[in-house]
């Protein structure tokens, strides 16, 4: 079974996950560009029972989602990584976020959502393909 570490810059925050994600995607939605500061956000999730957290205790940032779900973030409070968040209409999985796990072996996301808010430039090399909706 593989096994994979995840975990904040600082290290603080740790979470070890087992056996293949569910499901690995990317989000274009204007709140994930703003929690990751970056065009997308990209994120594996895991059933909550193959999800395993080691060390630290996170802060969190609740918010409420563009299909009227609370979301919430689990983030160290010394470096402020998001590590995971949850969805509360997804209650048995967690999503961990992909740069936590910092491995750039880690297989490539399957799903790409709101991708009517993608940023024009943003492209993926599709070795096989991506679903384009939700």
């Amino acid at each position: 079974m593989i096994v994979r570490d995840a975990s904040c810059a600082c290290g603080d925050i740790r979470l070890r996950c087992k056996g293949e994600p569910v499901r690995i995607s990317v989000c274009h939605c204007l709140e994930c560009q703003k929690r990751t500061g970056s065009a997308f956000a990209a994120q594996a999730r895991f059933l909550k029972e193959d999800v395993e957290f080691l060390q630290g205790e996170p802060a969190t940032f609740a918010r409420t989602g563009d299909e009227g779900g609370a979301i919430t973030q689990r983030f160290c409070p010394r470096c402020g990584t998001t590590v995971w968040y949850a969805i509360d209409n997804d209650p048995d999985r967690i999503a961990v976020t992909l740069g936590a796990f910092a491995d750039p072996s880690f297989p490539p996301p399957r799903f790409s959502v709101y991708e009517e808010r993608k940023h024009a430039w943003v492209a993926f090399n599709e070795i096989e393909p991506i679903k384009h909706d939700w």
